[in-house]
């Protein structure tokens, strides 16, 4: 690498007012004398009037002479056998994280599944005079507490006329579904007694907007998905806030109660771009804000804006063909179809009995597991031979 330098003799130079440039002679087409580090520097004389000195002289290369080499100092040639080039600085290498006692990691990890698999809650069993329930931990969730909770209240607020049941699907770990399931009896059955008789769904509605309004106070993470049965003489009352189902066996026949609040639903997705958020399909499941794949439920602050605890709700006269009401989180529901789910469960169920009743439940949930459900169900089934009109 030398450095070219025009000067005023020179065909290239110009007066006008034209920025120098400094290039490898092989490069430049055009005559010129090079100065490079090769050359030996010029007199001190020699160009002392010319305006182009103090670049020329700041052209000089100072190229550190071969490790391999001892050359003379005046020695031309041994600066041009100099290997030019840059000089490459070494980094320092990442440091090296031992960790202090592997058989200590390993017991610790060892205790931290034994905890989970010894939790009382990987599988739970009520039961009572019109109702079982069975809820059971998913088995590929290792190190992953049971989220889901369910709710059981035959003489809701004192009146033995009013029945609350319910299942809550706890997502971001079990915070919200606790809170639910343990605080929205008393919510529902304060706003229940405002009305006296009169209009149960906006009750319903307030308790569950109540139940999201104080779990947010908490300021504590995850959310849930909620479906809930108020039962009273003649009368059912079933709502729902994201994916668990509620499911009616007429005669036999599977009659869907309420629709999954996910995000792929059209009317779901406009309503949360129209609050100015968006929902995309990412890895096969479509997301709000790229998250959530539900669009409503308890909790959820981080995004609030979208995903409302608002539920949809349907009220319908319980006559003599309403046989039970199948109750389940999206761990069953996603293995087993609606008219399924009733098919297995009916000759359980038909004759009323406490542990045929059970035994269903716990059929729905294994024929789940067998089918490679991962994730944690629970399923309430209730007769509703008690609450018909007649």
């Amino acid at each position: 690498m030398s450095c070219t330098v025009a000067i005023p003799s020179s065909p290239v130079f110009s007066p006008s007012r034209r920025s120098l440039s400094c290039k490898a002679a092989s490069a430049s087409p055009e005559p010129a004398v090079a100065v490079s580090a090769s050359s030996p520097a010029p007199a001190p004389g020699a160009a002392a009037g010319s305006p182009l000195r103090p670049f020329a002289l700041r052209a000089l290369l100072r190229e550190e002479p071969s490790p391999s080499s001892s050359p003379q100092p005046g020695s031309g040639a041994a600066v041009a056998a100099a290997a030019p080039g840059p000089v490459l600085k070494r980094r320092r290498p990442a440091p090296l994280v031992v960790p202090a006692s592997g058989t200590a990691a390993a017991a610790a990890a060892a205790a931290a599944v034994a905890a989970v698999e010894a939790d009382p809650r990987n599988e739970v069993e009520e039961e009572g005079e019109e109702f079982a329930a069975y809820c059971r931990r998913g088995k590929g969730r290792r190190r992953v507490e049971m989220e889901d909770r369910h709710v059981a209240k035959v003489a809701l607020g004192g009146d033995p006329q009013v029945a609350l049941f319910g299942v809550f699907d706890g997502h971001g770990g079990k915070n919200a579904a606790e809170f639910a399931a343990e605080n929205m009896p008393k919510f529902m059955a304060e706003e229940l007694k405002k009305v006296n008789g009169g209009e149960i769904e906006g009750a319903v509605k307030r308790g569950y907007l109540k139940t999201d309004e104080e779990f947010l106070k908490r300021d504590e993470s995850g959310g849930a998905c909620c479906v809930t049965a108020v039962l009273q003489k003649g009368g059912l009352v079933v709502s729902n806030a994201g994916d668990c189902r509620a499911v009616l066996s007429r005669a036999g026949q599977a009659e869907a109660l309420t629709s999954d609040h996910r995000a792929s639903r059209e009317d779901e997705k406009e309503r949360i771009e129209n609050l100015g958020g968006f929902v995309v399909n990412y890895r096969g499941t479509w997301r709000v804000q790229g998250s959530l794949a539900v669009s409503r439920g308890i909790g959820d602050a981080h995004l609030k804006q979208w995903i409302v605890a608002d539920p949809d709700t349907r009220t319908l006269l319980v006559d003599q063909q309403c046989e039970f009401l199948i109750l389940a989180s999206d761990g069953l529901w996603d293995k087993i179809d609606n008219q399924e789910a009733v098919d297995l469960a009916r000759p359980l169920c038909i004759n009323n009995d406490k542990a045929s009743r059970m035994a269903a439940c716990r059929t729905l949930t294994e024929t789940s597991i067998s089918r490679g459900s991962t994730d944690d169900i629970s399923v309430v089934i209730i007769q509703l031979q008690k609450f018909t009109s007649s």
